[in-house]
Formats: C-alpha cells, sequence, structure tokens
C-alpha cells in the first residue's frame, strides 16, 4: 500500500501542475498575466508537472520497492534495497539480450520480433516493457529471499556475507536468472495480456458492469487491490498511444494525458471506465445509505449514530475511503451489501455511457475530483454530469436502504435490541476532561488475537489490519470490537480487523509492543464481557483522589511501557513512568519514610506521608555494579521532605558500564482500584509532576 500510499500527493502536482500550464485553461480563464511563460507561477506549476512525470515513469522500480519492504518480516530496508538492486539486474539482463538477438536495432527500436510498444526504457534501460506486474514479480520474490535468508550463517571465513548481507548477493544470482527467463517468456505473456484486455474493451458496458460488481464484491476479503491494480497499471486496462509513446494500464493513459493537455482533447474512455462510475457511489451513494441508517435507528440511539455516520460519510465524499460504512451494514444486512454491489456497478456504466472521464489517483473523492474533473475542463471530462447523478444515487440509496432496513427489520446500527455499547476506549468523564479509563488498546488487540506466540504476520492495507493466526480458536471478535474495529474479517487462519485510516500508527503500536512483549499465548474467551462491565461501572465514577507524583530527577520522561525490562512494562512491579536522568541527584519526590534500599544501593522504596509507595529504581541492570555508581545519600527509616537529596549518581561510571540508565519510577501497590495517567513526556525537570493516581471506592 506505501507505493499507492504515494499516489494521491503526486496526483495532485501532476492535476494542479498540468492544469495551471495547459494554455487552454490559462485562455479560458484569463490568466496570462499570472499564469504565462516566462511568470513564476508558470515556473512552479511547470517543476510540478515534471517532477509528479518522473514518478509516475518510475513506478514499476517504486512497487518493487514497495512490496518486498513491506513483505519482509524483519529488516524491511535491506530487502528494499534489494530490491532496487534486481529490478536494475533483471533489466539490464534483458535488455544485454534483447541487443544480442538483434531484437532492437541501434536506436533502440524493436525489430519486427517485437510487437510495438513491447519495449520500454527504464531508468535508462532500454529492456522489455513488463510496467508494474514487473516490479511486483521482483518484490514479491525478493521479500521471500528475504525472508528465507536474512538470518543465514555462514562459514566464519565469509561469516561476514552472512545474515541480511546475504539478501542482495542471493537476490543479484536469482534476478539474473529471472531476467533471461523473462526474455523468453514475457513476450507471450504481453500477447496473452494485450488479448485478454482487448476482449475486456471490446466488451465494452458489459466488462465495466462485471469490473464494478467484482471490485466491490472482493471488498469483505480485502482483496480488491490484486484485482484492480492490473487494469490500472497494465494492458489489461488498455494501450494507447500519448504523443509519440504507447502508454498501457488505465491509469498511465488517463495521466500521461493529464500531463500533455494541450494535445488532449477528451481523456480515454475505454481507460476512465474503470474510474469514474466510483464518484457517483463514492461521493453520493454511500453518504446516502448512512443517512439511511441514521434515520432507521432508535431514538435513543440516534446521537451515538449521527456521530459514527457522519464522520464515515465525509470519509467517503473527501476522500473516497468507504470501509467505515460498508462494514456498518456488510455483516449484519448482507443483503444491504448485495443491493450496495449491484448499484456500485451500475454506476460505472452509467458513467460511461455518459461519457465521463475522470480518473484519480486512490478512491473517489471530493479532492480528486476537483484536480481530475473540475480543473482539467468540462469538455474533457463532463464533470457537471456527475452532480445530477451522483443525487439520483443518493436518493436511490437512501429510499431503497431505508425501506429494506424497515421491512425486514435489519439489525443495523442504532436498531440493536440492547442498548448501544459505549465502546471502553471512548469512556470520558466531561466535567473535568479527565480520562477515567482507558484501555490499552495494543495490549488488548494482541491478547484478543491470541498473544504474541500466536501470531505470524502482521500487515495492514489502507483501512484494516491484517493477521496470520497459529490457532484461529483464540481470536476474540468481541473484544477487538471494543478496541473500536468496526469489522472483523476472519479466513482460515487469517484475521482482517477494520480500522479505518488510522490503521497504520495501530499496526506500528502493535508491532513495537510485539518486540518487547512476553511470547506465550493468550485465551481471553469470556474475558471481554468483564473488561466491557468494569468500564461502564467506572465511567459514572469520579475519582475519590488524585495524588500527583513529582519526578525525583531530572531528565527524559517516558511511558513505562518503553523499559527495556518487560516485568517493568508489563507492569507486573507497579504502574508509573519511566525517566532517563540527567542530573547526578535523585530528590525526595514528597514528604515521606524511607521505606528499604537496596544492598547494592541501585533502587530505594519511599513511602509518601499520603501513604503512596514508591520504587526509585536507577537504570535496569544496575544490580551487577555493587553499589558502584550510585550512593546513597539516606538511610533506612529516615523522614525526609520533599526536595531532600536522597541519592548521588556518577552518570558517566554509569553509562559505561550498563546497558541502559532509563529508571522506573513507580508506584508499587496500584490495585484495580487505582488508574495512573503520565503527565510528563520529554524533558522534566526535579520535583515537577511525573504522573497522576486516581483512587475510586
Amino acid at each position: 500500500m506505501v507505493p499507492i500510499a504515494i499516489l494521491p500527493i503526486v496526483g495532485f502536482l501532476l492535476g494542479i501542475g498540468s492544469s495551471f500550464t495547459n494554455q487552454s485553461t490559462i485562455d479560458l480563464y484569463n490568466l496570462q498575466g499570472i499564469l504565462g511563460k516566462g511568470h513564476f507561477l508558470y515556473g512552479v506549476f511547470f517543476t510540478f508537472k515534471n517532477v509528479s512525470k518522473i514518478i509516475f515513469s518510475n513506478i514499476p522500480i517504486i512497487f518493487a520497492v514497495g512490496v518486498a519492504g513491506g513483505m519482509a518480516k524483519k529488516q524491511k530496508e535491506v530487502a528494499a534495497l534489494s530490491a532496487m538492486i534486481s529490478y536494475f539486474v533483471m533489466n539490464s539482463t534483458i535488455s544485454s539480450l534483447l541487443r544480442l538477438f538483434n531484437y532492437v536495432d541501434k536506436n533502440n527500436t524493436p525489430t519486427s520480433a517485437l510487437s510495438s510498444g513491447a519495449v520500454d526504457n527504464v531508468c535508462g534501460i532500454v529492456t522489455l516493457q513488463t510496467g508494474v506486474l514487473g516490479g511486483i514479480i521482483v518484490g514479491l520474490g525478493v521479500a521471500a529471499l528475504h525472508n528465507k535468508f536474512y538470518r543465514i550463517k555462514l562459514p566464519n571465513a565469509i561469516s561476514f556475507f552472512g545474515g541480511a548481507r546475504f539478501v542482495p548477493i542471493i537476490s543479484i544470482i536469482t534476478y539474473f536468472f529471472v531476467g533471461v527467463i523473462m526474455f523468453y517468456v514475457w513476450p507471450i505473456v504481453q500477447s496473452c495480456i494485450l488479448s485478454l484486455g482487448y476482449i475486456i474493451t471490446k466488451s465494452s458496458y458489459l466488462g465495466t458492469l462485471l469490473f464494478g460488481i467484482i471490485k466491490r464484491l472482493l471488498i469483505p476479503l480485502g482483496l480488491h487491490h490484486v484485482f484492480y491494480i492490473p487494469f490500472w497499471q497494465t494492458p489489461l486496462g488498455g494501450t494507447v498511444k500519448v504523443g509519440n509513446k504507447m502508454i498501457s494500464g488505465a491509469q498511465n493513459i488517463f495521466f500521461a494525458q493529464l500531463s500533455d493537455l494541450n494535445h488532449v482533447s477528451k481523456f480515454s474512455m475505454d481507460a476512465t471506465r474503470f474510474f469514474s462510475g466510483e464518484y457517483i457511489f463514492m461521493m453520493f451513494g454511500l453518504p446516502g445509505a448512512a443517512l439511511a441508517i441514521y434515520q432507521c435507528a432508535k431514538k435513543e440511539n440516534k446521537e451515538k449514530v449521527a456521530g459514527i455516520m457522519v464522520s464515515a460519510a465525509l470519509a467517503s465524499i473527501l476522500t473516497g475511503i468507504t470501509e467505515p460504512i460498508e462494514f456498518a451494514f456488510l455483516f449484519v444486512a448482507p443483503v444491504l451489501f448485495g443491493i450496495h454491489v449491484l448499484l456500485a456497478g451500475s454506476a460505472y456504466v452509467v458513467a460511461q455511457l455518459l461519457h465521463i472521464t475522470i480518473c484519480f489517483t486512490f478512491s473517489a473523492g471530493a479532492i480528486d475530483f476537483i484536480l481530475f474533473g473540475i480543473l482539467p475542463g468540462n469538455s474533457r471530462t463532463n464533470w457537471i454530469l456527475v452532480i445530477p447523478v451522483g443525487i439520483i444515487y443518493f436518493i436511490l440509496y437512501n429510499r431503497i436502504f431505508k425501506f429494506v432496513i424497515l421491512k425486514f427489520d435489519i439489525k443495523t446500527m442504532g436498531r440493536e435490541d440492547k442498548k448501544m455499547k459505549v465502546d471502553s476506549s471512548e469512556i470520558i468523564d466531561k466535567s473535568d476532561d479527565v480520562r477515567i479509563f482507558e484501555v490499552t488498546q495494543t495490549k488488548e488487540i494482541v491478547a484478543a488475537l491470541g498473544g504474541k506466540k500466536n501470531i505470524t504476520d502482521l500487515d495492514c492495507c489502507a483501512t484494516r489490519l491484517r493477521v496470520n493466526l497459529v490457532k484461529k480458536e483464540l481470536l476474540n471478535k468481541n473484544l477487538l470490537k471494543g478496541t473500536g474495529a468496526t469489522g472483523v474479517v476472519l479466513k482460515g487462519k487469517s484475521v482482517q480487523i477494520i480500522y479505518g485510516p488510522r490503521v497504520t500508527v495501530i499496526k506500528s503500536d502493535i508491532e513495537e509492543y510485539l518486540e518487547r512483549c512476553p511470547n506465550v499465548e493468550i485465551n481471553t474467551t469470556g474475558i471481554d464481557e468483564e473488561i466491557h462491565e468494569k468500564s461502564k461501572k467506572r465511567c459514572n465514577k469520579k475519582p475519590s483522589k488524585v495524588v500527583t507524583i513529582l519526578s525525583p530527577m531530572e531528565g527524559e520522561a517516558l511511558e513505562l511501557s518503553k523499559c527495556h525490562d518487560e516485568a517493568f512494562a508489563q507492569g507486573m512491579m507497579g504502574e508509573g513512568a519511566l525517566v532517563t536522568p540527567k542530573d547526578e541527584y535523585v530528590y525526595a519526590p514528597d514528604d515521606g519514610l524511607v521505606g528499604f534500599i537496596f544492598d547494592t544501593n541501585h533502587a530505594i522504596g519511599f513511602l509518601t506521608d499520603q501513604g503512596i509507595s514508591l520504587l526509585i529504581h536507577v537504570g535496569i541492570d544496575t544490580m551487577k555494579l555493587d553499589g558502584k555508581g550510585i550512593e546513597i545519600l539516606v538511610d533506612v527509616g529516615q523522614k525526609v521532605k520533599k526536595g531532600d537529596a536522597i541519592m548521588h549518581l556518577d552518570l558517566d561510571y554509569l553509562k559505561n558500564h550498563t546497558e541502559t540508565i532509563s529508571s522506573p519510577i513507580i508506584c508499587t501497590d496500584a490495585s484495580d482500584n487505582m488508574d495512573i495517567k503520565l503527565l510528563a513526556s520529554g524533558k522534566v525537570k526535579a520535583l515537577e509532576p511525573l504522573f497522576d493516581i486516581y483512587f475510586y471506592r
């Protein structure tokens, strides 16, 4: 998804760059005074166009790097570099054979042995036109090689070339032979793809309808990306001559024409029929369905449903991300999804019938509609027709959905027999803006997936987390939905959890958590309701007491979960914070009593006058130093005042003799009746607030 994710910004640059350097647009809006050649703004937009064109021209190698890096389990940067090298090796091998067998002449023009458009210039290499499929072949192969060999051990004499360093070596050797195979096989594949593309093109409206229906049907399985990319980027989506070059792939054709507006009076209908219809149901149709779900909700649930549906509709209208709406009815009412699939498929055909020729980068939202529909001009795109047709589809979706929901009493959102549950992650005491109960979402997701030991692979696409499991019976769907997931799809031992666009952040958090959490199997059967009950009971309470704990040292404050020691990171010793000291003195954080001092001087137990038991633990592996580098300035049982120095640290010695000096400051008597909220993040001075402890009766 990373290569696809760059398309919106690149498309944005190409859209405005091409539109505002096009002489017809300049003349139409009388902008010669600011956008004519020689003016500063013309230079800016001209540069935008050329910058984006170079990226679109090299999409295959970007896919090669992106696929390899995305599918590598560890050390993704090595896989990405190996893919780039392999892509060059494969194409250089093909180029050498083309010249040896006289398939291209001295001007790099294909001879009669190859069909027109079969040869391309890739980063200065004259090679076969493999397009994005060539990049994907490299990415998939290198990822497989990387995952197999990145931990390989070689004999001592050549051990330097072991591990990750072996991956580019084996990839170069492999893709030399792949290049040889491609030289003989790819012309045959090209011929087959062109024939299939020709059939789809000639099938016209039926082909367009089938494309739209199949793409929507694959949404629940998350396989729609696999289906549509070949149409976007290969001859399956057509081949058109733009300028002096043959361009293959529906999206490539559109953007090639967009960058040459001075010579294009109308965008290719054969290319844009795979795109235009989506604006009709994404910007208009599905928001109509969202309105129907709100209208059919029970009165007491309307406010909650409105909040969810409005945000989901805005996501669909502005960006074309439709999963938040689709998954709101997909599982509870497959019949509604079937209706949606048919309506969506018909929208593609209607757009083709009306000669609407608008493309998009990632999905069909209002942003792309403006860039690639309105700015190039109605004469090229017929964008104006999207609005009346979209209004009709809005009404169709709304009326049909509303009728079916009420007629068959479908339990869409807000129509459940039970009162709508409030997700534990959303429970906030609004009166004082204090989060009373906050589920640690990352831990809960991993637990609901059966623990670290049950997870074999973790990845994500634009809206969903994708995980492969060892035992699918350990999956807890209810617990996952409590973390904010709008849908959970299990197929075999592979599960997809739909979180929406924030999924990339969730994936990163989980990856970081998996690096330090125990490698155990977790069975959460039956505990999800208990968690919800606890959260609901807690949400209506205010804390009976709040105690602020001050930092006993100056330094960098972090969440305790960042600690290198699993026992501290998992809260087994208590909850609190982590501080990396920058000053040599440790101070009493409050008035209180020194409870105990470890024999090795690395930790002090402290009881405040408010009854809070604290542990100040300097570093993690400092026990092995037998007291060296740490001087204790107090005695056991001694009464101290807030701000009194209690320890002196030789920071240079500690840094040179321990793995880390990051120091856990924890409340050791934390219980179910207490919550802890970190107050400091980053730099913190001694005796500044570090974390709050909330007590409940």
